[in-house]
């Protein structure tokens, strides 16, 4: 996987640039009127648990200033759905990370954690956090190379166990902590 260099252009503060593996995305916040959008690329990639629609719009509504849309032109290529915890406000908690399937592999998902991170509202932000199941070694593997490329340690724990699901299929959720983070190393 190359690594991504973000440039932020000189025409926008909202819109930044990453070129990643060959790609140019740009990533901006996101806003109401891109939930349909991430709605239907997580449907459509058929790796991510499926949120109700109305999640996604609520994602731009209310924790637009802590995640992070990627874009190929017109193309929604990726996001990220990030919120600071409310009783730790320095963890960044990744409730959702996706990459469309013709994106995949091109470092854009290690893009998106490092764009959430460089937000105003993460300034403050040592540590991110996400639950993962132990079968999502995509994801594993995403989390474990960014601890890598920042210098962090990364730690896995149990967060919320099978019984808890109504599922009893339900895999457990094991909680990635990811700090603390060196915001320069994250960025690269």
């Amino acid at each position: 996987m190359t690594d991504s260099t973000i440039d932020a252009p000189p025409d926008s503060t909202d819109t930044r640039r990453a070129t990643t593996a060959r790609r140019a995305f740009q990533f901006t916040q996101p806003a109401e009127s891109d939930g349909a959008a991430i709605y239907r690329l997580v449907r459509d990639g058929g790796t991510l648990e499926l949120n109700s629609a109305y999640a996604y719009l609520l994602m731009g509504a209310h924790f637009g200033e802590t995640s992070v849309i990627a874009r190929d032109g017109s193309s929604l290529c990726g996001f990220v759905w990030a919120y600071c915890l409310p009783q730790r406000p320095d963890t960044l908690f990744v409730w959702q990370i996706g990459v469309a399937p013709d994106c995949r592999g091109a470092g854009l998902g290690h893009a998106l954690l490092a764009e959430a991170l460089s937000r105003p509202a993460c300034h403050a932000v040592t540590h991110l956090e996400a639950t993962v199941t132990p079968s999502n070694e995509a994801s594993l593997a995403l989390f474990r190379g960014f601890g890598r490329r920042c210098g962090a340690p990364v730690v896995l724990s149990t967060a919320f166990g099978t019984e808890l699901f109504p599922d009893p299929a339900h895999e457990t959720e094991m909680l990635v902590r990811i700090g603390p983070l060196d915001h320069n190393r994250s960025a690269r």
